[in-house]
């Protein structure tokens, strides 16, 4: 081979390897419950991130590059979480990932991206321990981000609601026996024994019973006011079913999760009235949630065009835009890059749930630092509404929009 025709043959090598360079997608991995019992928050979530990649995609994509997404059913079994992480970061090479629904999946997963130095965003788990296991100075640095309201500001805002705005002085703790359940559980005593109230009944229940009865009637037996609960919609519903059986009318105050659309359906009128913290409300109160609404409904096609679970959706579009911000700040993949860039986001994003100006820190990790970013929501006829008007005035500040 002559020299013209070796640098001709080296230069379309190269060529032939920048475009392929160029081509490449940026691979992102996406973990939750797409069945089951949370599948409504998995899937709900999932088609959030789905309709954010493809919002990037369509403009782009992030350095040049499409996203693809790499989607796991871990269907809500902390050892099924632990083998998706181990697979998206050994063969599938994520350079992040985003999802962890259930608080326990969350705990059991995220130590495999943290070893990996790989970037993971817990979406929608609440766990207030999630993003506390990697703090320095024990780990140089804490790859583990959060989205959505921890524990340790829902359980006091319920707490508030109950005691201080309704002024009840007996109050009784529902929670389901998983992590997040008894997690939850001791949130709510922490912020119960702040507000000087010791809750009359602690009771629990597992995952698929169908039948709270005695729970029920312990708690009514010491005279609670209220019940306040952690647990997922189907046995939340059961609750609330049980309640109607033995004909016992006291309010239903607990964590997020009472606007999961199998909640909702379950209870249908026992569940009126419901009230739970929310980070994101199906209201189209600003021109980007309007948008958001309108694109995920028509995507998706809900059931009566309510998004089965809301806040994970919203969560799971921003959390999309927030990791796309970093990667493009950082200018490459490498997760210790992105990692900082998502520490230090110099340049706003405008999500659904909130406009973010500089959400994390080195040493904090959560979007949500307050009570003052989450709304009280309330069960009223299928759906969920804002359960005091100056939380719904409060959201549009939020967005740093204008309202619709």
């Amino acid at each position: 081979m002559t020299f013209h025709k070796t640098c001709l043959a080296l230069a379309i090598t190269l060529s032939l390897a920048a475009t392929a360079q160029a081509a490449d997608t940026i691979k992102i991995g996406v973990s939750g419950p797409f069945t089951g019992g949370s599948s409504s928050m998995g899937v709900s979530m999932r088609d959030g991130v789905r309709l954010a990649a493809q919002d990037i995609n369509a403009k782009g994509g992030v350095l040049g590059r499409q996203i693809e997404l790499v989607e796991r059913d871990d269907e809500a079994k902390n050892e099924r979480g632990v083998q998706i992480a181990q697979e998206l970061i050994n063969r599938e090479q994520v350079v992040a990932t985003l999802g962890f629904i259930n608080t326990g999946v969350a705990l059991a997963s995220t130590r495999f991206y943290q070893n990996a130095g790989i970037p993971a965003i817990a979406n929608v788990a609440t766990g207030s321990v999630v993003t506390q296991q990697f703090l320095p100075p024990k780990y140089e640095h804490n790859y583990v981000f959060r989205m959505s309201a921890a524990d340790n500001i829902q359980a006091p805002m319920i707490a508030a609601e109950a005691i201080t705005k309704r002024g009840f002085k007996k109050v009784a703790i529902m929670a389901d026996s998983t992590n997040y359940g008894q997690l939850g559980r001791e949130d709510m005593e922490k912020a119960l024994d702040k507000l000087g109230v010791k809750p009359v009944a602690v009771e629990k229940f597992n995952i698929g019973d169908v039948d709270m009865t005695a729970q029920l009637l312990r708690a009514k037996e010491a005279g609670a006011e209220a019940l306040l609960t952690y647990g997922i919609g189907p046995e939340l519903a059961q609750l609330a079913n049980g309640m109607a059986k033995l004909g016992w009318k006291v309010p239903l105050i607990g964590s997020w999760t009472l606007a999961m659309a199998n909640f909702i359906d379950t209870a249908r009128a026992n569940g009126d009235g419901a009230l739970m913290p929310q980070t994101f409300i199906q209201n189209p109160n600003t021109p980007k949630r309007k948008a958001f609404i309108d694109a995920y409904v028509k995507a998706f096609k809900p059931k009566n065009d309510r998004i089965e679970s809301a806040v994970s959706a919203a969560q799971g579009y921003d959390s999309v835009l927030l990791l796309a911000a970093a990667i493009e700040q950082a200018g490459d993949t490498k997760g210790a890059d992105i990692r900082a860039a998502l520490e230090n986001l110099k340049k706003p994003v405008e999500g659904v749930i909130m406009t973010y100006k500089a959400p994390y820190s080195t040493t904090d990790h959560e979007t949500i630092d307050g009570p003052g970013l989450v709304y009280m929501g309330e069960v009223s006829k299928g759906r969920v509404i804002f359960a005091h008007p100056e939380d719904a005035q409060r959201s549009v500040a939020n967005a740093g929009q204008s309202a619709q």
